[in-house]
C-alpha cells in the first residue's frame, strides 16, 4: 500500500515532487507592479514629492496675508431729502403731487463722501424725472418697481464713481 501513496503525488518530468510555484510567481510579480503603481499615483497625486521633502516651501506669513482677499466691502446707506414734485397729468384734470422719501444703498462705505457731494445733481435728477412721470405710472407694485429701477439707474450716473446699488423707498405719497 505504501507504494499505491506514492503514486498518487504529482511527479515532474523527472520524476521529482512538483512544487507549488504558481502563488509565488504570481506574488513576485504583482507585488512589486503593485508597489510602482502606488509610488505613482501619491507621487503625481502631489502627496509623495511634500512628504520627501521636495515640494514647494512654506510661505511666510506675509506672503499668507497678501494672498488672502481683501474684506468684503460693507454696504452703506445716504438719506436723500424729501422730494416733492408735480406730476404729469393731462389737460383738464386736477393737479397731482407725489412725496417721496428714500434712502441710497451704496456698495461701499468709503464712498459716502462722493454721493453726498453729488446730493444736488442726484435730488434734480430725481425730481426732474418725478415731474415728467404720470399718476397711473406710480400704481401697484410694478410702479414702484419701474420708479426704483429708474431712479438706481439715474442715481448710478450722478453719483459715479460710487456704485448705487439701490433706493429703498421711506415714503411715496402721490395726491
Amino acid at each position: 500500500m505504501a507504494a499505491a501513496k506514492e503514486e498518487k503525488k504529482p511527479e515532474g518530468e523527472a520524476g521529482e515532487p512538483r512544487k507549488g510555484g504558481g502563488k509565488k510567481k504570481l506574488l513576485l510579480l504583482a507585488l512589486p507592479l503593485l508597489l510602482i503603481g502606488l509610488g505613482a499615483g501619491l507621487w503625481f497625486g502631489g502627496i509623495l514629492p511634500p512628504l520627501l521633502g521636495m515640494g514647494a516651501k512654506p510661505a511666510d506669513a506675509t506672503e499668507e496675508a497678501a494672498a488672502q482677499p481683501p474684506p468684503a466691502p460693507t454696504p452703506a446707506f445716504v438719506d436723500l431729502p424729501e422730494i416733492v414734485s408735480n406730476l404729469n397729468v393731462p389737460n383738464g384734470r386736477r393737479a397731482s403731487f407725489v412725496r417721496l422719501r428714500a434712502k441710497l444703498e451704496i456698495s461701499d462705505s468709503t464712498q459716502v463722501a462722493a454721493v453726498t457731494e453729488a446730493m444736488p445733481r442726484l435730488v434734480d435728477l430725481f425730481a426732474t424725472y418725478l415731474r415728467e412721470v404720470r399718476p397711473d405710472e406710480l400704481r401697484g407694485s410694478a410702479g414702484s418697481h419701474r420708479l426704483r429701477e429708474e431712479l438706481i439707474a439715474r442715481a448710478s450716473i450722478a453719483a459715479s464713481p460710487a456704485r448705487v446699488t439701490d433706493v429703498l423707498f421711506v415714503e411715496i405719497l402721490v395726491q
